[in-house]
């Protein structure tokens, strides 16, 4: 079984989701008590695709996500440096490109929009995977980040870091097919920036009007930004 470690070797995470691909999408409904649906729901509605539009969902595993935002008739393409999750959407009817979030194998301006849901924390250096994703979208365009962040509840907020992260790896051992990748879950969300922190990160990569709201008490957070137009 493989995990990868805090420094986010490019080849440890890709190898570490290979691992978890068999029954992810299940592993994700089962972990979140099905919040999962609700999230993509809320990041469907900020992303705001529409007909026409030309959309890359990075990091999108198994292409979930990427069907969903396709229903608004917009082009979506998923991205993902892991062949095993993309073979695990294998039947999803959207076009999958294996590619490394830091070296997008896009021409400059190709997308209207770009999202990125879970994902973000799994890259090896954050600030340059958004200048990336900002290089491909088309000035004036869309990135949308869907992410675990800070419950903001103080008293809840303590007990999610002393105690609900490390139950995630307990709970994985009977449903995931690598439940040591589970580990690594648990530690890279401790240590996740909060909401205010990755926003200014979002700012420092490029991104204008960078904004975020709050999902499930701050369990997860969305942030939007907008491309500068010169």
């Amino acid at each position: 079984m493989s995990r990868a470690g805090l420094d986010k070797n490019p080849r440890e995470v890709a190898e570490m989701f290979d691992g978890v691909a068999e029954g992810y999408d299940r592993t994700n409904s089962v972990m979140t008590l099905g919040f999962d649906r609700r999230w993509r729901e809320w990041s469907r509605r900020v992303l705001d695709a529409r007909p026409g539009e030309k959309v890359l969902d990075l990091a999108a595993g198994t292409a979930v996500s990427t069907v969903e935002y396709g229903e608004s008739g917009a082009w979506c393409v998923a991205a993902d440096f892991s062949l095993g999750m993309l073979r695990g959407g294998a039947k999803r009817p959207v076009p999958k490109v294996a590619a490394d979030a830091l070296h997008l194998p896009f021409r400059d301006g190709a997308f209207d929009a770009v999202t990125v849901s879970f994902g973000l924390r799994n890259f090896e250096d954050t600030e340059a995977a958004l200048r990336e994703m900002a290089r491909v979208v088309r000035p004036g365009g869309r990135l949308v980040v869907c992410e675990v962040s800070s419950p903001t509840f103080g008293p809840f907020r303590a007990v999610y870091k002393r105690h609900l992260l490390k139950v995630l790896p307990v709970v994985a051992k009977r449903v995931s097919s690598n439940p040591v990748a589970y580990n690594y879950l648990a530690e890279s969300m401790a240590t996740w920036p909060d909401q205010r922190a990755l926003g200014e990160i979002v700012a420092r990569a490029g991104w204008d009007d960078v904004a975020w709201f709050n999902l499930t008490g701050g369990l997860v957070a969305l942030h939007r930004a907008v491309k500068p137009l010169d």
